[in-house]
């Protein structure tokens, strides 16, 4: 296994250009001993179905609508199926991938995220799923830390890195 990225390096690319991680909400609390928090910008649920093959000649997105956080900035979430988008733009080099994984808080609310491989070279605003298991539903702030990203170094040539169509999402 490669080997996780602490502290200090997760640091020095965040000050490099381009920066690893840009438009965090507050260092001091995202920033973890082997990984950094996401927060959560924006909630949205599905309206649409997908369509998935092999080339992606045929591939539908399914379609989404935002739900919105209430004047004191709370949302509530029942039991169900959720995409998120983080605050957070992520911006990898060529030797670093990211994986993401729930924050344990949100396990102990009957909450669960769900996320890609985060591949070398992609740079954007990444969406991940939220399952909401709990019955009695959650509550969630805007800004709320949700998923640690935990970065990578990759062994070995990438070739030109990510190059799919998701990169650069906003």
């Amino acid at each position: 296994m490669a080997p996780v990225l602490g502290r200090s390096e997760i640091i020095k690319l965040i000050n490099s250009n381009p920066p690893l991680i840009e438009d965090y909400v507050d260092l001091k609390y995202q920033l973890q001993p082997s990984g950094f928090d996401l927060s959560l910008a924006e909630i949205r649920r599905f309206r649409t179905e997908g369509r998935i093959d092999f080339s992606n000649k045929d591939r539908i997105i399914a379609g989404t609508f935002s739900l919105n956080f209430n004047e004191k900035g709370y949302i509530k979430l029942n039991k169900g199926v959720y995409l998120v988008i983080f605050n957070e733009k992520i911006n990898l080099p060529k030797n670093i991938l990211a994986i993401g994984f729930p924050r344990s808080t949100l396990l102990r609310c009957g909450v669960t995220m769900n996320s890609a491989v985060w591949d070398p070279g992609y740079s954007g605003r990444g969406r991940s799923l939220m399952i909401v298991f709990n019955p009695h539903g959650v509550i969630f702030t805007k800004n709320a830390r949700i998923m640690q990203l935990i970065f990578m170094k990759v062994e070995g040539d990438v070739g030109m890195g990510y190059k799919g169509i998701y990169r650069g999402e906003e």
